[in-house]
């Protein structure tokens, strides 16, 4: 089922994200006066097509959905009938040929403006951006970090929420050995703490290490019981509301969600719980249940407490604050998307961070069932991905091929063909240097 609804999300995004692209450009040949000859989502051999409007434009669906693209009448490879001298791509001025190659990429930032304007109106949940546990002798323990501090500001710069100070911490990182904080503590006293890096910058910034190489961790509920079903594992170890789970079998428990996750994994087990109650440490031994899921899982019958709800708020906005907030955010997740891409081919930050489509794939699943807002933010970012690297300067992309119509103005004429062509090669090889690193960190990373 998991793998159903993530190829399943992984297909619905990257055709909508494409289609959008491509229509980007479409849309603008149009107005510029060009003929467009075909319109395909997707590569190979169509599996559906229609011709229509005026042109007899081709519109289809092909059989491999990883892209897409427009196809214009361009007298350099297929003669232009008379009726129609004028409309093809190289005849029209340059200008317009380039506002056509920035279209697609721009309809990617304008539908992550329009995914961010729905989330920031509707409203999103964000969590503080409050410290939990601390691990000994890490960077966080040297500068003095503690446990239920709340971060206000990194390197001068105000965080709202986790978001946030994570993409504060991976821009300094990848230039600077020093991070400055400004925390907020329990008892309500502002705070500098400064944490030197003394090693490797490049593998704090590899997928999921940023927080075990800095040696803390996002705040998470504690294992403090909420509620204790009637009849549950629980119920008869005279396990009782308010209890904090500290420990099973042994093992440190360092929130509810750990808890879970340990428990889970011992369906019909016994196991020995540490527990506090009321300042005082106890001990019991219990049975625990289990689903009748396949496999099953283990089952402690408790909910977690309620009396967190200080952690989280609500971002919801008014519609013309949404739409700047959504456009600050578009500029603010371009700008780090370019940073960190500018970054990896420095060294400074893990190439591990390029994803290839098993990684797009199972984060689009993620998302899809964390729900409407999460799956939004998700092809947001992914659209913003797509527009940045098409804007690259390689021959094959968009980028590419703006430099090639540049240059024909910069010369006043264009490129010839046996130089197009060596640029071209050269873009293929770059594309499948980063697809196999792309498909090499889906396989082997992590």
């Amino acid at each position: 089922m998991n793998i159903f609804i993530s190829l399943t999300a992984f297909i619905f995004a990257v055709g909508l994200l494409v289609t959008i692209h491509e229509f980007g450009h479409y849309i603008v040949g149009r107005l510029c006066g060009m003929k467009v000859l075909k319109f395909s989502i997707g590569f190979g051999k169509p599996v559906y097509s229609v011709k229509a409007g005026k042109d007899r434009t081709e519109y289809c669906v092909s059989r491999i959905p990883l892209g897409g693209y427009v196809q214009f009448l361009d007298n350099r490879t297929e003669k232009v009938n008379k009726k129609d001298y004028g409309r093809a791509f190289d005849q029209k001025s340059i200008g317009s040929r380039i506002a056509v190659l920035l279209a697609g990429p721009f309809f990617n930032f304008l539908f992550a403006i329009l995914a961010y304007f729905i989330i920031f109106s509707n409203g999103i949940v964000a969590m503080k951006p409050l410290i939990g546990v601390i691990d000994k002798n890490s960077y966080a323990a040297s500068a003095g970090l503690a446990y239920g501090d709340q971060i206000i500001k990194i390197n001068d710069k105000t965080v709202i929420d986790w978001e946030h100070a994570v993409t504060e911490l991976l821009t300094i990182i990848a230039s600077d050995n020093e991070i400055n904080f400004q925390v907020k503590t329990k008892d309500k006293v502002l705070i500098e703490k400064k944490v030197v890096i003394d090693g490797k910058r490049n593998s704090l910034t590899e997928p999921g290490a940023l927080f075990n190489g800095l040696g803390f961790y996002p705040w998470q509920p504690p294992a403090i019981i909420g509620e204790v079903q009637i009849g549950s594992p629980a119920e008869k170890a005279d396990l009782l509301k308010g209890d904090q789970i500290i420990a099973i079998d042994n093992q440190n428990i360092r929130s509810f969600v750990e808890m879970r996750d340990i428990v889970a994994r011992k369906p019909n087990q016994s196991i020995s719980v540490e527990y506090m109650r009321n300042d005082s440490k106890r001990y019991t031994t219990l049975v625990l249940g289990q689903t009748d899921g396949s496999p099953p899982k283990g089952v402690l019958g408790v909910a977690i407490s309620n009396n967190f709800e200080d952690v989280w708020y609500l971002n919801k906005y008014k519609p013309i604050d949404a739409v700047l907030k959504s456009i600050n955010q578009t500029w603010a997740s371009t700008s780090f998307t370019v940073v960190m891409f500018t970054k990896m081919l420095s060294g400074d930050v893990s190439v591990k961070n390029i994803s290839g489509p098993v990684s797009i794939a199972k984060y689009a699943g993620l998302s899809a069932v964390a729900g409407t807002s999460q799956f939004l933010k998700f092809l947001a970012l992914v659209s913003i991905s797509l527009g940045v690297i098409n804007l690259l300067p390689i021959p094959m992309l968009d980028g590419g091929q703006i430099v090639f119509q540049t240059i024909e103005w910069l010369k006043g004429s264009p490129l010839s063909v046996r130089s197009q062509l060596i640029g071209q090669q050269f873009g293929i090889m770059i594309l499948l240097a980063l697809m196999s690193l792309a498909f090499y960190n889906d396989l082997f990373s992590g």
